[in-house]
């Protein structure tokens, strides 16, 4: 029997976005995100989060300074009653600042590698998942690894525009994480 989860961005969808975040410092939770994914939570949904981190390919965090945000993220959700099963980033940018991580990566979104390992390694049925994000780039990784999809409005990557995208339109459209919550309870069978 396989699982169904909840992939989710972090930046903008969870949390507050503050461009280039690298410090714990600037982590604040958007209000209803922990209800949200305890929501995800009691539905059985496992709560996975992807994010593209590009903050490490210009050199301006090590990886495990990201580690660090997402260990802080995780214990407040926790002490919220939310739970996050696992954490994906992407360190890489095509014009990385840092040569290891400059490159063009299927882990990248809007490509869907980090949701394509999420998938094999929890043994997740993709037909019974959703990807939430604030950007188009979710909705296609979203997309292209086969799940249902909710662009949120509560952060700011749902106002850019990408020409290469123009086609590709959610299943779903809300204001918040709390919002998309209940488009997910009214769609879980």
């Amino acid at each position: 029997m396989s699982n169904k989860a909840i992939f989710l961005d972090r930046d903008g969808t969870i949390i507050k976005h503050v461009e280039l975040m690298h410090s714990v410092d600037d982590l604040r939770l958007l209000p209803g995100s922990a209800s949200a994914i305890n929501t995800f939570n009691r539905l059985g949904y496992l709560v996975i989060i992807v994010t593209n981190q590009p903050v490490v390919a210009r050199g301006i965090v090590e990886p495990k300074e990201i580690d660090k945000i997402h260990e802080v993220l995780i214990e407040r959700l926790h002490g919220r009653g939310a739970h996050i099963d696992r954490v994906y980033f992407c360190p890489h940018h095509p014009e990385a600042t840092v040569s290891e991580y400059r490159l063009r990566c299927l882990c990248r979104k809007p490509e869907p590698g980090m949701i394509l390992e999420g998938l094999k390694s929890l043994n997740i049925n993709p037909d019974q998942s959703f990807m939430i994000g604030d950007a188009l780039i979710d909705v296609v990784s979203g997309k292209k690894a086969g799940l249902k999809t909710i662009l949120v409005k509560s952060g700011p990557g749902h106002a850019r525009l990408d020409e290469k995208f123009n086609d590709i339109k959610s299943d779903f459209t809300v204001n918040t994480l709390l919002q998309a919550a209940k488009i997910v309870m009214a769609n879980t069978i």
